[in-house]
């Protein structure tokens, strides 16, 4: 697949549009966003990444199309993970709902740029060292494991090194002042707590990062496609947070349906060198695992229904 570098500017031209719309017309205001809004939005975003794989398919073909599609599914599946701590962090800081939206705009600005980072290493990664991909598999394989085990119930940004590291060497105001990251004191500048908030939501990410990107690596070894389906997937965490926070209790499967995910493109990688998956299977039994764990989900944790 070769991808001239004016494809990569053009992408990246859009990407940064679509942000840029996002906060300067959309949210240039700060205001508490509705489920209403969440809704219409968080369909606008999934339009438009799912769009996307039809320039990818006009472009460069079908399997390029569908290796996208199983990428931005498993960063879009992963990212709903990333919600439920969002929204711990969110409450850990007691951060006024109007002020929510615009610091995990910034969140998000800030994750296309470490993961860009991430894949552009991953890829350097893999061509020189071919074993890099059982590194990855095996990786992946254990991260599954540890995701069954772990609860992931509770957060911690009092053991985060870099927002203790943030504390000591900003001086820090007690009181949110709008969506300011910085105020002035006199002569003296402070940092709010919003910017506390974004360091926590950044290093959070990075970690989940770690976990997604060898993931896309293993349906996709082209750096176009892990980073605009990333990219794509991303774009729409932040609507998709706003409507899903509240119902976070109910996806009790999702966790369990992830780690599936992830020992299955782990074990995918690990065997790549003896057998080859088509990208079509691939993306049917992601997608059928997902599937299965949201309505198996929303089944057991459903109102009952009171006889008369």
């Amino acid at each position: 697949m070769d991808v001239p570098i004016w494809a990569w500017a053009a992408t990246i031209a859009v990407i940064v549009s679509m942000l840029l719309a996002d906060l300067f017309v959309f949210h240039r205001n700060a205001h508490e966003v509705s489920m209403r809004e969440a809704a219409a939005t968080s369909a606008v975003w999934i339009s438009l990444g799912l769009s996307f794989a039809g320039v990818i398919a006009w472009a460069w073909g079908a399997t390029a199309a569908g290796e996208y599609l199983a990428g931005y599914l498993i960063e879009k599946s992963l990212s709903v993970d990333n919600i439920f701590v969002f929204a711990l962090l969110l409450s850990y800081f007691a951060v006024p709902k109007e002020n929510q939206h615009r610091v995990l705009f910034w969140g998000v600005l800030g994750a296309l740029v470490f993961r860009a980072i991430f894949i552009a290493a991953g890829a350097t990664l893999l061509e020189t060292f071919s074993w890099t991909s059982y590194v990855f598999g095996a990786f992946l394989v254990l991260t599954g494991v540890k995701m069954v085990r772990h609860d992931g119930g509770e957060v911690h940004p009092d053991r985060n090194p870099v927002l203790r590291a943030l504390r000591r060497l900003v001086p820090l105001t007690n009181e949110y002042h709008g969506q300011r990251f910085f105020v002035k004191d006199g002569v003296r500048r402070l940092a709010t707590p919003m910017l506390a908030v974004l360091v926590a939501i950044e290093t959070t990410d990075v970690l989940f990062a770690v976990d997604s990107i060898p993931a896309i690596f293993a349906v996709t070894d082209e750096p176009f496609l892990v980073f605009t389906s990333n990219a794509f997937a991303i774009l729409g965490l932040r609507a998709l947070y706003f409507l899903l926070a509240g119902m976070m209790s109910r996806f009790v499967y999702l966790k369990l349906g992830l780690a599936a995910v992830l020992v299955f493109v782990g074990v995918k990688m690990l065997v790549s060198g003896v057998f080859h998956l088509p990208v079509w299977a691939s993306l049917l039994v992601i997608a059928s695992v997902l599937a299965t764990s949201v309505v198996a989900s929303l089944r057991a944790t459903q109102a009952p229904v009171e006889m008369a």
